[in-house]
C-alpha cells in the first residue's frame, strides 16, 4: 500500500523532463550508446509529434462540430421564426462576438423558447385540425372521424392558425344550426305523432337511432342524411295529417248532413264531438293529440255507413219530408204545384232503387230553386196582400155605408167611425197600389218571360178584372146618384102638386167589390177569384176569361171591431 501510494504520488509530480532525467540515468545504468539513445529521443519525438496531430485533429473536429452546430442553430431559429411567422424575437442577440461557445450559449435560450413555442403552435393547429374533422364528420355522416393530417410545420403562423379557428367557429356555427334544425323537425315529428296517434319514438329512431330521447343533445347526428330523412318525415307527416283531416272533415260534413237529415237528437251527436270539432279547421289549427288518429276517423267512418243504411231505410220519410218543405215554400209563394203527382214520382224513385244522396241532392236543388223563386215574387206578393187587405177594407166600408144605423149612439159605433175613417184613407190609395203593382209584375214578366200567376190565376189578369169592376162600380154610383136626385125632384114636384109627400123610392143597391182572395181547391188546386155581390159581376177563371155567372163572395174575410187598421194593411187569411 505505501509502495502503491508512493507512486501515485510520483505520478503526480511526473513531467516530460522528469521522464526524460529518468530514462537518460536508465540508459546510463543500462550503458546505452549515444546511436541508440538518438534513435530513442527521435522516436519519443515522433510519439509526442503523433499525439499532437492527433489532440490538433480532434480540436479541429470539435471546432467544426461547434461551428456546424451554431450554423444549424442560427438555421433552425430563422426557420422557427419563419414558421411561427414572426420576423423577430427578443432574447436573440443582435451581434455575433465571442468565441462559439459564447455564441452557441448567446442562441441557445432563444432557440429553446421557440421551439417550445413551436410544440405549443404545433399542438393548437392539431387541436383545430381535430375539432375541424370530427364537425366534417358529423356533417357528412361518415360516422368514423379521419386521421387527422399531420400539421404542416413549415407554416405556424398566427394568421393562418386564426384561418383554421375562423374555419372552425364556421363550422360550430354550422353544427349548431344543424342541432337546432335537427331539434325542430324532432319537435315536428313529436307533435305530428301526436295528432295522428303514431309511436313518436319508433318514428323518430328510424330516421336516425341518436334522435331518441335517451341521448343527450350534443350527441345527436346532423348529418345532411340525417337533415334530409327528418325534412322527408316531416312532409310526409304533414302530407298525412292533410288528407286525414280532409277525410275526417269530410266524414264530419256528411255526419252533421245525415243528423240535420234524419233530425238526429243533440245527445247523440254529442257522442262525436271529437270528429265535427275539427269541421272547419285549417291544418295548422288542429293540435289536440289524438284528433286525426286512425281509430277516430274508422270510427267515424263506421258512424256514417251505419246512419246512410239508416237514411236507406228511411228514405220515404226523408223524401216527403222534404216534398213537404218544397210544398210550404211554394205554398208561401202562391204558386201552384200538383202535389200528388210530385209524391207518386217520389214514390217511383224510390222503388226504382235510385240512388237516395242523387234524389235528396235533386230535391235540395228544387228547393233552393223554389226558395230564389220565392224571393224573386216577395215584394209582388206583399203588395198583392196590402191590395186583398186594402179591397177587404173597402167592402167592410161600403157595407158600413149602407148600414141607415151607422150613426146610432149604440155600444162600439165609435171605434166602427174611427174604422171607417181609416178605411176611407186607405181606399184611396188603393188605385196608386194597383197602378204600382201592375207595374212591377209586368217589370217581373218581362225579366223572366213567363206569367206571374197567383195561386195559378194570373196576377195581371186579377188586376184587370179588378179595375173593370171598380169602374162599373163607379159609374153604377153615379147612376143611383143620378136616380136618387131625379126621385127626389118628382117627390117635390108631387108633393107641390097634391100636397102630399108620397113613400120614397126604393133606394138600389149599389155594386161593390169584393177583395180577391185564394179558395182552397184540393192541395194542387188553389186558386183566386175575382167576385162582386149577389147582384152579378165578372169573375176570372184560369184561363185567365171573364165568367159572367152570378157567383157568391169568395172567402169573405170578416175583420172584427177591434181589428182597427192603420196605414198599413191587415193580412188576409189564405
Amino acid at each position: 500500500m505505501a509502495e502503491i501510494e508512493a507512486e501515485n504520488y510520483l505520478l503526480g509530480q511526473i513531467t516530460c523532463g522528469s521522464l526524460l532525467q529518468q530514462l537518460q540515468q536508465i540508459w546510463d545504468e543500462v550503458g546505452e550508446g549515444d546511436e541508440e539513445r538518438d534513435q530513442m529521443l527521435l522516436q519519443i519525438d515522433q510519439e509526442c509529434l503523433d499525439v499532437y496531430k492527433r489532440k490538433v485533429d480532434q480540436a479541429v473536429k470539435s471546432r467544426a462540430q461547434l461551428l456546424h452546430s451554431l450554423a444549424n442553430a442560427r438555421v433552425e431559429l430563422t426557420n422557427l421564426l419563419s414558421a411561427l411567422g414572426e420576423e423577430t424575437y427578443i432574447g436573440i442577440p443582435e451581434k455575433t462576438s465571442g468565441n462559439i461557445k459564447e455564441q452557441l450559449a448567446a442562441i441557445h435560450p432563444a432557440l429553446e423558447k421557440l421551439l417550445k413555442q413551436k410544440d405549443e403552435r404545433i399542438k393548437e393547429f392539431a387541436d383545430v385540425h381535430s375539432q375541424i374533422k370530427k364537425i366534417c364528420a358529423e356533417i357528412d355522416g361518415s360516422g368514423e372521424q379521419a386521421e387527422s393530417p399531420a400539421v404542416e410545420e413549415s407554416d405556424l403562423s398566427v394568421k393562418k392558425l386564426n384561418g383554421f379557428q375562423a374555419q372552425l367557429q364556421d363550422l360550430q356555427k354550422e353544427k349548431s344550426e344543424r342541432l337546432h334544425k335537427v331539434l325542430e323537425f324532432v319537435s315536428t315529428i313529436h307533435d305530428l305523432c301526436a295528432v295522428l296517434g303514431l309511436d313518436f319514438l319508433s318514428t323518430v329512431t328510424e330516421v336516425h337511432p341518436s334522435l331518441s330521447d335517451a341521448t343527450g343533445v350534443q350527441s345527436k347526428s346532423i348529418s345532411n342524411d340525417t337533415l334530409s330523412r327528418l325534412a322527408k318525415t316531416v312532409l310526409a307527416l304533414k302530407e298525412d295529417k292533410k288528407q286525414r283531416l280532409k277525410k275526417l272533415q269530410e266524414l264530419a260534413s256528411q255526419l252533421v248532413d245525415l243528423w240535420n237529415l234524419m233530425d238526429t237528437h243533440q245527445e247523440e251527436r254529442s257522442l262525436f264531438d271529437h270528429v265535427t270539432y275539427n269541421i272547419s279547421a285549417s291544418l295548422d289549427e288542429v293540435t289536440i293529440p289524438g284528433a286525426l288518429a286512425m281509430d277516430l276517423i274508422d270510427q267515424a267512418e263506421v258512424e256514417v255507413e251505419r246512419l246512410d243504411q239508416l237514411k236507406a231505410s228511411r228514405m220515404k220519410e226523408i223524401a216527403f219530408k222534404r216534398q213537404a218543405e218544397l210544398e210550404d215554400i211554394f205554398s208561401g209563394a202562391h204558386i201552384e204545384i200538383d202535389a200528388e203527382a210530385a209524391r207518386e214520382k217520389i214514390l217511383a224513385l224510390i222503388e226504382g232503387n235510385i240512388e237516395p244522396v242523387e234524389l235528396l241532392a235533386e230535391m235540395d236543388n228544387q228547393i233552393v230553386k223554389a226558395k230564389e223563386e220565392a224571393l224573386s215574387r216577395k215584394d209582388i206578393l206583399e203588395k198583392v196582400e196590402k191590395w186583398m187587405s186594402a179591397c177587404e177594407q173597402e167592402s167592410w166600408l161600403e157595407d158600413y155605408n149602407r148600414d141607415e144605423n151607422r150613426y146610432n149612439s149604440s155600444r162600439g159605433s165609435h171605434l166602427n167611425l174611427k174604422r171607417a175613417e181609416k178605411a176611407r184613407i186607405l181606399v184611396n190609395k188603393i188605385p196608386a197600389l194597383v197602378d204600382n203593382l201592375v207595374a212591377k209584375t209586368r217589370a217581373w214578366e218581362q225579366d223572366r218571360d213567363i206569367t206571374f200567376n197567383y195561386d195559378g190565376v194570373p196576377l195581371l189578369a186579377m188586376l184587370d178584372e179588378y179595375v173593370l169592376l171598380r169602374h162599373d162600380r163607379e159609374e153604377e154610383k153615379k147612376r143611383s146618384r143620378d136616380q136618387k136626385k131625379f126621385g127626389e125632384q118628382s117627390n117635390r114636384e108631387q108633393e107641390t102638386v097634391f100636397g102630399s109627400t108620397p113613400t120614397p123610392a126604393r133606394q138600389l143597391t149599389t155594386k161593390k167589390v169584393v177583395a180577391p182572395a185564394p179558395r182552397a181547391n184540393g192541395a194542387a188546386g188553389r186558386r183566386l177569384s175575382l167576385n162582386t155581390n149577389q147582384n152579378g159581376s165578372r169573375s176570372v177563371n184560369r184561363d185567365g176569361k171573364r165568367d159572367t155567372r152570378p157567383i157568391a163572395p169568395v172567402n169573405y174575410v170578416a175583420i172584427s171591431k177591434e181589428d182597427i187598421p192603420g196605414t198599413e194593411p191587415i193580412p188576409s187569411t189564405p
